[in-house]
């Protein structure tokens, strides 16, 4: 049990699963920076310094709820605008392994036109 356990430990997918992780908890802390120091700031002044925060109605504090969905939304188009930014850059390594792969099988095809010429030459 103890070597299963191991060698499923040490595969890369949980080792990798584990480095997004720490990396995602560090992002989010700075995505949420962003947002509470920021952004919302920036919001309270273009709402003529209402803070959604400290809304509440009849005991029930809906400027919590409100702030969270603004916090939410901002922090999803943050993360889709990372994503969208590894993805072009993810295009880009590919196009060029694809340009480097065509190559080498044009040099190749080349390489048996130019053997096959030389065996008709030789043929006559």
């Amino acid at each position: 049990m103890w070597k299963d356990f191991k060698a499923f430990a040490i595969k890369g997918n949980v080792i990798d699963l584990a480095i997004g992780v720490i990396v995602g908890t560090a992002f989010s802390k700075i995505v949420n920076s962003l947002v509470s120091d920021i952004i919302m700031p920036l919001f309270t002044h273009l709402f003529l310094g209402v803070e959604f925060k400290t809304l509440v109605y009849k005991g029930i504090e809906y400027g919590n709820f409100i702030q969270t969905i603004v916090d939410f939304f901002i922090i999803s188009f943050s993360i889709f605008l990372v994503i969208r930014l590894l993805s072009k850059f993810k295009k880009k390594e590919e196009v060029k392994q694809e340009a480097v792969k065509v190559d080498s099988k044009e040099e190749l095809l080349k390489e048996i036109r130019d053997l096959l010429k030389g065996d008709m030459v030789r043929e006559k």
